[in-house]
């Protein structure tokens, strides 16, 4: 299994289809570790724009926004 994430600058939209082919990504073998590397494209000026898995997983910029606020909430509650 394999999850990429399409990356863009701050201020991007949403990401089209036949944009896709010309975004940068990186690949994971893991979703966990896709969610890392989004919340280090926060931390330094970029912003994950696409979660995409070969087992039909997509998240938007949106819902990785909120998986994301989940994880950090999750971890304040420790």
């Amino acid at each position: 299994m394999h999850y990429r994430v399409y990356s863009g600058p701050k201020g991007s939209t949403d990401v089209s289809p036949l944009e896709k082919s010309q975004l940068l990504f990186k690949e994971f073998a893991m979703l966990d570790d896709a969610l890392s590397w989004a919340r280090h494209l926060e931390l330094s000026g970029r912003i994950p724009l696409l979660i995409e898995g070969d087992d039909g997983t997509r998240l938007d910029r949106r819902a990785i926004i909120n998986a994301l606020r989940v994880g950090m909430r999750e971890q304040l509650d420790r």
